[in-house]
């Protein structure tokens, strides 16, 4: 080799060693990089974990707040319900006799519960309530923009026409008159008082002073009255009855309206006696509308506990019930009795032959086996209710059944407006008989998981043993799914029972139950009970047994219409 081969291999050795040298320094640069950003990595991986462990200890503190809003909750509805139950009790001391009083202990125990709520209601909320939500923001803007608009005054009223002139219609300049061009009208709502009135009727005697063998005096005959020789007009009938029986009024509070806005004195005692005789007038209404229930062979029965005065005792309450029975779609009876038992029911529906619908209560269970002719089905919304108890309590079980049970019920609604056969072919084909096969397997396989006398297997029980009654209605497509309607009928009652507390005898019963009959029928048909009841009460002193059919809320319709 020579010296110049030499010279050229040192310099190439040299020139891969530069290279080489700047690859490592370039590698050098780039670990220092990667150790300058794994640096930066976990920093921020701490920062994280700080972060996290904030949010697990915020976390735990929710839960424990969310545990102590649970326990406060669910002590103030315990307080809630001995504070009811001391009420019942305050109620029973002031209306019942007087060994029903309040002992010490339980005034103390009153007091002390009311102490608790006042505390509970005066503690400051956490900030956080104290800010509306988005949703809540949104509810209330929409509850503001959504006003329903001013609407016009009904033509069909009675009108009144006031015009107001101007007090000057001449020219404040020449004098000349003003011509009229046309008119601005506006229309107000106006309400007249109810007043009385003395009516006083009064009919001319006419004596025959011919030469005629039949002397004697000419006088016209009285209008036929409900109530001979007594001093009720119509319209006062009306208005006591609608009082009482509508709007739920007692026949003291109206005993002290008529002397605090008329200065008329009316006894209770003598409106009492009115009602019983307008009773008895509308009593063969009352017959006849149930002879046109019998013959539709499906009825929807309930009952309703009410206080009534014990005559036996003085001051003493006892209970007594008012039966419903409704068409769906049709009329509603009611009928008194002061028992619960097999015997009131059984009597009523001694004709009857077809399908009741009902809860579980053992009279209606026991009423189809005793009665030929007579079968029942079940009542969904009672047992719907007592998945929903369950549901409070925090059941995720439950909610499985809730929703199936909505599945059932928006069929129900799809087929509202149809027809029997259509509804019957609806339910088939959107598959409510596999819903509820569906649904009691499920209730099969979970009722033993629970107890018996828990919130969810008492819902479960109630089920399967309903079962069968339940899917009744898919029977026939006129049935319902519940019997919502005939328990629609019981609210009026229910709101007058808070209202008059009880019945001051047990014959006022039957009195009670046909006036709420005429009322709720006109309610459930849209008529108008005071135009039924005026007309109706005019027309019955002179009608004919026969024709009482046309009286009928089904069939009702005014005297004006009736003759056009």
């Amino acid at each position: 080799m020579s010296g110049d081969d030499v010279v050229a291999a040192y310099q190439r050795l040299c020139a891969q060693h530069g290279v080489r040298d700047a690859e490592a320094a370039q590698w050098r640069a780039a670990a220092a990089e990667f150790e300058g950003r794994a640096a930066q990595w976990q920093a921020e991986n701490e920062r994280l974990r700080e972060e996290q462990a904030q949010w697990v200890a915020a976390n735990e503190c929710l839960r424990d707040e969310k545990a102590q809003l649970q326990a406060e909750n669910d002590r103030l509805r315990e307080a809630v319900d001995e504070a009811r139950a001391l009420i019942d009790e305050l109620r029973r001391q002031v209306f019942g006799p007087k060994a029903d009083r309040l002992t010490p202990e339980q005034e103390e125990q009153l007091k002390q519960i009311l102490r608790d709520l006042k505390a509970a209601a005066a503690r400051p909320r956490p900030a956080s309530d104290e800010v509306l939500t988005e949703d809540e923001k949104r509810k209330t803007t929409n509850t503001d923009r959504c006003r329903r608009p001013r609407q016009p005054v009904p033509t069909h009223l009675e009108t009144k026409t006031t015009v107001i002139e101007p007090a000057d219609k001449t020219c404040p300049c020449c004098g000349s008159p003003g011509h009229k061009i046309g008119e601005e009208v506006t229309e107000e709502l106006e309400f007249v008082p109810a007043t009385l009135i003395r009516h006083r009727i009064v009919r001319p005697k006419y004596a025959r002073r011919c030469s005629c063998e039949t002397p004697g005096v000419t006088i016209a005959p009285l209008p036929p009255r409900l109530i001979p020789q007594s001093t009720l007009g119509l319209g006062l009938a009306v208005h006591i009855l609608l009082t009482r029986f509508d709007d739920h009024l007692s026949f003291y509070r109206l005993e002290q309206q008529f002397w605090e806005r008329h200065q008329v004195v009316v006894p209770r005692q003598q409106m009492v006696q009115w009602v019983e005789r307008i009773a008895e007038w509308l009593r063969p209404i009352y017959d006849a509308m149930w002879q046109t229930m019998l013959p539709t062979g499906y009825l929807q029965v309930d009952e309703t506990p009410v206080r009534v005065l014990d005559p036996g005792v003085k001051g003493k309450c006892a209970r007594g019930f008012l039966w419903f029975y409704a068409v769906p779609g049709g009329d509603v009876l009611l009928e008194f009795d002061r028992h619960r038992s097999l015997e009131p029911v059984q009597k009523r529906l001694k004709t009857f032959v077809g399908t009741i619908q009902t809860d579980a209560y053992g009279v209606y269970q026991a009423l189809e086996r005793k009665e030929d002719g007579i079968a029942r089905i079940g009542c969904l919304a009672h047992s719907r209710r007592r998945f929903y108890a369950a549901l409070r309590e925090a059941l995720p079980q439950a909610l499985w059944f809730i929703n199936e049970i909505r599945a059932l019920y928006r069929i129900e609604d799809d087929a509202r407006d149809l027809g029997p056969v259509a509804r019957d072919a609806l339910r088939h084909a959107q598959q409510a008989p596999a819903i509820w096969e569906g649904v009691k397997d499920r209730a099969l396989e979970l009722r033993p998981q629970f107890l018996p006398k828990s919130t969810m297997g008492k819902a479960l029980t109630y089920f399967i043993d309903e079962y069968d009654a339940l899917i009744g209605y898919l029977r026939d497509g006129r049935f319902e799914i519940d019997n919502n309607l005939v328990e629609n009928a019981i609210r009026p009652t229910a709101v007058g029972r808070k209202r008059w507390l009880f019945i001051g005898h047990p014959d006022a019963g039957w009195r009670s139950a046909v006036a709420y009959t005429i009322l709720v029928s006109c309610r459930r048909r849209h008529i108008n009970p005071e135009a039924y009841l005026t007309d109706v009460l005019r027309r019955l002193p002179t009608l004919k047994i026969t024709e009482i059919s046309s009286l009928l809320p089904a069939n009702w319709k005014p005297l004006s219409d009736a003759t056009n």
